[in-house]
Protein backbone atom coordinates (compact mmCIF):
# COMPACT_ATOMS: atom_id res chain seq x y z
CA UNK A 1 0.00 0.00 0.00
CA UNK A 2 1.05 3.66 -0.62
CA UNK A 3 2.68 5.72 2.18
CA UNK A 4 -0.65 8.09 0.98
CA UNK A 5 -3.40 5.21 1.32
CA UNK A 6 -4.23 2.87 3.89
CA UNK A 7 -6.35 -0.10 3.76
CA UNK A 8 -10.20 0.43 4.51
CA UNK A 9 -10.38 -2.51 6.75
CA UNK A 10 -7.39 -1.32 8.42
CA UNK A 11 -8.88 2.49 9.03
CA UNK A 12 -12.42 1.69 10.30
CA UNK A 13 -10.72 -1.15 12.89
CA UNK A 14 -8.00 1.77 14.10
CA UNK A 15 -10.75 4.46 13.77
CA UNK A 16 -12.85 2.16 16.07
CA UNK A 17 -16.03 1.93 13.86
CA UNK A 18 -15.26 -2.35 14.05
CA UNK A 19 -14.26 -3.74 17.35
CA UNK A 20 -12.00 -6.15 15.45
CA UNK A 21 -10.63 -6.18 12.38
CA UNK A 22 -12.65 -9.60 10.73
CA UNK A 23 -15.05 -7.27 12.25
CA UNK A 24 -14.21 -4.11 9.57
CA UNK A 25 -13.80 -6.95 7.33
CA UNK A 26 -17.26 -8.18 7.18
CA UNK A 27 -18.89 -4.66 7.48
CA UNK A 28 -17.11 -3.99 4.24
CA UNK A 29 -17.93 -7.39 2.47
CA UNK A 30 -22.11 -6.83 3.37
CA UNK A 31 -22.02 -3.67 1.73
CA UNK A 32 -22.21 -1.17 4.56
CA UNK A 33 -19.70 1.05 3.88
CA UNK A 34 -19.46 3.37 0.74
CA UNK A 35 -16.24 5.15 -0.25
CA UNK A 36 -17.81 8.85 -1.47
CA UNK A 37 -20.96 7.65 -2.15
CA UNK A 38 -19.93 4.11 -4.02
CA UNK A 39 -20.40 1.06 -2.46
CA UNK A 40 -17.45 -0.51 -1.58
CA UNK A 41 -17.20 -4.60 -0.77
CA UNK A 42 -13.05 -4.79 -0.91
CA UNK A 43 -11.66 -4.75 2.50
CA UNK A 44 -8.49 -3.93 0.99
CA UNK A 45 -9.71 -0.99 -0.90
CA UNK A 46 -6.95 2.08 -0.41
CA UNK A 47 -8.35 5.53 1.09
CA UNK A 48 -7.06 8.52 1.14
CA UNK A 49 -6.87 11.13 3.38
CA UNK A 50 -10.17 13.49 2.63
CA UNK A 51 -12.19 10.58 1.87
CA UNK A 52 -15.50 10.35 2.47
CA UNK A 53 -16.90 7.78 3.92
CA UNK A 54 -20.70 6.35 4.59
CA UNK A 55 -21.28 3.67 7.46
CA UNK A 56 -24.27 2.10 8.13
CA UNK A 57 -23.23 1.04 11.61
CA UNK A 58 -25.93 -1.24 13.75
CA UNK A 59 -26.81 1.56 15.85
CA UNK A 60 -26.35 4.60 13.25
CA UNK A 61 -25.49 5.65 9.62
CA UNK A 62 -22.48 7.85 9.93
CA UNK A 63 -20.65 10.22 7.35
CA UNK A 64 -17.04 10.65 8.25
CA UNK A 65 -13.99 12.32 6.69
CA UNK A 66 -10.77 10.68 6.59
CA UNK A 67 -8.51 13.28 8.48
CA UNK A 68 -5.47 10.64 9.32
CA UNK A 69 -4.52 7.97 9.69
CA UNK A 70 -2.26 5.29 12.35
CA UNK A 71 -0.07 2.76 12.78
CA UNK A 72 -2.13 1.23 15.39
CA UNK A 73 -5.29 0.91 17.24
CA UNK A 74 -5.13 3.36 20.09
CA UNK A 75 -7.30 4.90 22.69
CA UNK A 76 -10.73 6.49 21.71
CA UNK A 77 -9.36 9.70 22.05
CA UNK A 78 -6.77 9.14 19.36
CA UNK A 79 -9.82 7.40 17.43
CA UNK A 80 -11.47 10.25 16.91
CA UNK A 81 -8.59 12.23 15.36
CA UNK A 82 -8.66 10.19 12.38
CA UNK A 83 -12.30 11.24 10.97
CA UNK A 84 -14.30 14.52 11.20
CA UNK A 85 -18.85 13.70 11.13
CA UNK A 86 -19.95 15.55 8.61
CA UNK A 87 -23.75 14.15 9.48
CA UNK A 88 -24.16 16.59 12.15
CA UNK A 89 -24.29 13.83 15.37
CA UNK A 90 -21.83 13.98 18.08
CA UNK A 91 -18.14 11.90 18.10
CA UNK A 92 -19.63 9.12 19.86
CA UNK A 93 -20.55 6.79 16.71
CA UNK A 94 -17.81 5.04 17.08
CA UNK A 95 -17.57 1.41 19.12
CA UNK A 96 -15.02 2.56 21.71
CA UNK A 97 -16.98 4.45 24.45
CA UNK A 98 -19.03 0.38 24.81
CA UNK A 99 -15.31 -1.16 25.22
CA UNK A 100 -12.50 -1.08 27.62
CA UNK A 101 -9.93 1.18 26.93
CA UNK A 102 -6.73 -0.52 25.30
Amino acid sequence: MQDDRQRLDKWLWFARFARNRPAAVRLVEDGHVRIEGRRCDNPAQGIRVGAVLTLALPHATVVVRVLAFAERRGSFTVAQQLYERLDGGSGDASLAEAEDED
